[in-house]
């Protein structure tokens, strides 16, 4: 992979582990300066000190960023204005998955929509005077294989008629894909592009579908996970591709090349059909914007 990207700033939102750990060990081993967004800043100190324990020159720095939580977005993104002038690369990557029982954010919105989805939208939003000063800003949004079981009702958008954690999450996870390629429309002169990781052995099964009730789609994804799942480090490659090649074109979406996207090298794969549709992509940039406004 070519790889252009020294002596620029980047911000990568859950970069205490998984995914995120590892593109923001690979951003700072190219002189990338990396603001690891953060909940947690005891699991991000020590991210650091991994960071740095392999590349003592790393240029790292933790922010505090709950995206479930708009008045913390908004923290975050007035904390980065006051400190920087430009910022050249944004990785929405954090997450949530599959919370067995329906939980509400801050806000009052369902919280795998919150968290994965309207969180980086607000993010990405807020911070566009500041990416708009990069001479080529780039977006790189996370989602995942599993937005293809995902489905934007916008009559049950916060699943209050029928809720379930897998559903929920791949709901989240098509939302990320619809933004990207929306943005990939509006934005002027920057670079928006998707990517998932396939499967990889990171924390997020923990941190989601263990926490309660178990389903049968649950046991399944250990059960996969255990027996075909790549590194995380493997995992974190075609976010890196997005991120830093510079034949990465805008609106495209990058995963693993191996069988159903499961593992393998980073390559352009093809998205579900509701990824594509315009109409949907506009009407959920419309609802979104409604709901983060005034926060």
């Amino acid at each position: 992979m070519v790889i252009e990207n020294h002596n620029k700033t980047a911000i990568v939102t859950g970069a205490n582990g998984g995914i995120g750990y590892q593109v923001a060990l690979s951003l700072a081993n190219q002189n990338t300066k990396v603001i690891l967004a953060c909940r947690d800043p005891i699991r991000a100190e020590a991210a650091i000190e991994r960071i740095k324990a392999e590349q003592p020159q790393a240029d790292l720095e933790f922010a505090q960023l709950d995206l479930s939580s708009l008045s913390s977005v908004r923290a975050f993104v007035t904390e980065q204005t006051a400190k920087r002038k430009s910022i050249d690369l944004l990785i929405n990557n954090a997450a949530i998955m599959a919370l067995p029982e329906r939980k509400l954010s801050a806000d009052g919105f369902e919280m795998q929509f919150a968290t994965n989805h309207l969180g980086h939208f607000a993010l990405t939003n807020w911070l566009m005077p500041l990416l708009a000063s990069s001479s080529a800003p780039r977006v790189v949004t996370v989602s995942s294989i599993a937005h293809r079981y995902g489905n934007i009702d916008f009559n049950d958008l916060q699943g209050e008629r029928t809720y379930e954690g897998w559903k929920a999450y791949g709901n989240s996870k098509l939302a990320n894909l619809l933004f990207s390629f929306e943005l990939a429309r509006r934005a002027q002169n920057l670079t928006s592009i998707a990517a998932h990781p396939g499967v990889a052995k990171t924390n997020i099964l923990q941190n989601g579908p263990r926490q309660g009730r178990r389903v049968l789609r649950t046991y399944v994804s250990e059960i996969l996970t255990s027996l075909l799942a790549q590194t995380d480090a493997q995992g974190a490659l075609p976010i890196l591709h997005a991120a830093l090649d510079p034949q990465a074109t805008n609106g495209s979406f990058y995963g693993p090349d191996g069988f159903k996207q499961i593992r393998g090298k980073p390559t352009l794969v093809i998205p579900c059909s509701q990824a594509n549709d315009l109409q949907a992509a506009q009407r959920l940039w419309s609802v979104s914007e409604s709901m983060i406004q005034g926060k």
